[in-house]
């Protein structure tokens, strides 16, 4: 069951809202939460509910011996990550490694396993809860329940954003819903269907269209058009998914922290990723970066803890050879912004320094996208060797590719911060409402009239 499916939008959320918001205190109002937060998971892979389960009541059984026992509070907490990276490892990383030593050595490869959905945002989520105990930044939680409903509550579990335990600590026992909350995350769930549904399902067709047909009809200009369709396909994807989270979120009294700002409006590498995925890219700053010694250590080590840094960011993504490559693209490039180049940018006007990201930015996602390593490498040069595009060819032999094409103007616009705040007045509120009341049956109607498109981010 995914946000964007007519299941969801007509069962399953208004039936929880409407058992929600019938019961009457906040204990009856959580049992309703986390039923159908584990009936939401267990929609469409049952079998890994009790995985998720398990390693919940792992970091829930390492939390009470870390607090019963702090003279081992250290050996607690590594035992406790090790469980939980070794669950990742198998599930997401054990085939990847097995296949390159059967490539490499001649070794029979181990059988191949399912990737549990969620697996790489919900183990995230428990390990900041671990490691913010052991550093007395948040107080154990003795109810596993509770735990288990910030581990699985269903409007972030599949694909984020990564909420920090400290974010929602309080908010599990003592939140206050207002009819205010429930009219804001609704028109911001709404807004993000619209991304997914509108924009991103229809702009997709363009970049797959071109990368899996024949480059000698797709030249060098179209295969830059697949760069650019792909970037907004992936950013109205992920950041619709976000809002849909935040809203959900907001309408059951938790307010989470934003994920996205606005990326493509950045002025370098650097800012990029303080607007993308925010989350993930602090939740890496934090429990990695920092603790490896950040920039507080000499040149040569700071350089190695980016490098590191940017290399696990590229493998969590998937454990594919292109990602790695992607992570560390990225971790040279802040590198040599932090070294030299950002005071050069400095001082070039903001028109210059927007294209350099733009530039850059493309192709980190044709990195990002293309796994088959031959496809990749046949793209780039390609993207870099002019070839001539064959465009009557092209118009007479992809007509959905025309189609497409019309949703990439409305895209770019939409990456724009044209509406920053929320409307405060009651006439600004009954607009935006009425114009999510008009957006929501635009999506409907999409909906209806077009196949199953997943998340992008579903298979991290």
């Amino acid at each position: 069951m995914v946000f964007s499916s007519i299941t969801f939008v007509y069962a399953f959320f208004p039936l929880v809202a409407v058992a929600y918001y019938l019961s009457k205190n906040r204990v009856y109002r959580n049992v309703v939460l986390l039923l159908a937060s584990l009936l939401f998971y267990s929609w469409g892979e049952p079998r890994f509910l009790l995985l998720m389960l398990a390693a919940t009541l792992a970091a829930y059984c390492g939390g009470l011996l870390m607090e019963r026992s702090t003279a081992h509070k250290r050996l607690i907490l590594i035992v406790t990550v090790v469980l939980l990276v070794g669950n990742l490892f198998v599930f997401k990383y054990l085939n990847f490694f097995s296949e390159n030593l059967s490539a490499l050595f001649g070794w029979s490869a181990l059988p191949k396993l399912t990737l549990p959905i969620g697996i790489s945002f919900y183990t995230f989520q428990i390990l900041s809860y671990v490691i913010d105990l052991y550093r007395g930044e948040i107080r154990v939680q003795r109810n596993y329940f509770y735990l288990l409903l910030y581990v699985s509550f269903f409007p972030q579990l599949i694909a984020g954003p990564i909420v920090r335990y400290e974010t929602v600590e309080q908010e599990i026992q003592e939140r206050h819903e207002s009819i205010d909350d429930v009219a804001a995350g609704l028109r911001r769930f709404i807004l993000g269907l619209a991304k997914k549904v509108i924009l991103a399902n229809n702009i997709a067709r363009i970049a797959e269209t071109i990368y899996a047909g024949d480059s000698a009809v797709y030249g060098t200009t179209l295969y830059w058009l697949a760069a650019v369709a792909y970037a907004l396909q992936i950013y109205f994807d992920f950041s619709g998914y976000s809002d849909m989270a935040i809203g959900l979120g907001r309408m059951f009294g938790f307010h989470f922290l934003e994920n996205f700002d606005h990326p493509y409006t950045a002025l370098s590498i650097t800012d990029f990723w303080r607007r993308w995925h925010i989350s993930l890219s602090t939740w890496f700053r934090d429990y990695v970066y920092i603790p490896l010694g950040g920039n507080r250590v000499k040149k040569s080590r700071w350089i190695r803890n980016i490098l590191v840094v940017w290399a696990l960011t590229g493998f969590w993504h998937g454990a594919q050879w292109n990602f790695l490559f992607w992570g560390l693209y990225y971790g040279l490039l802040l590198l040599a912004e932090k070294l030299f180049l950002g005071r050069l940018l400095e001082r070039l006007p903001r028109a210059v320094r927007w294209l350099y990201t733009a530039f850059f930015v493309l192709i980190g996602w044709v990195l990002f996208n293309l796994t088959d390593f031959p496809s990749l490498c046949h793209a780039l040069k390609l993207m870099f060797v002019p070839q001539a595009t064959d465009w009557v060819a092209a118009a007479a032999t992809n007509v959905s590719l025309l189609k497409a094409v019309v949703y990439l103007p409305l895209g770019i616009v939409c990456c724009l911060p044209l509406l920053r705040r929320e409307p405060k007045s009651t006439k600004g509120i009954l607009l935006a409402d009425l114009a999510s009341g008009l957006l929501l049956i635009v999506c409907i109607v999409f909906i209806l009239s077009s196949s199953y498109n997943p998340f992008i981010y579903f298979r991290f």
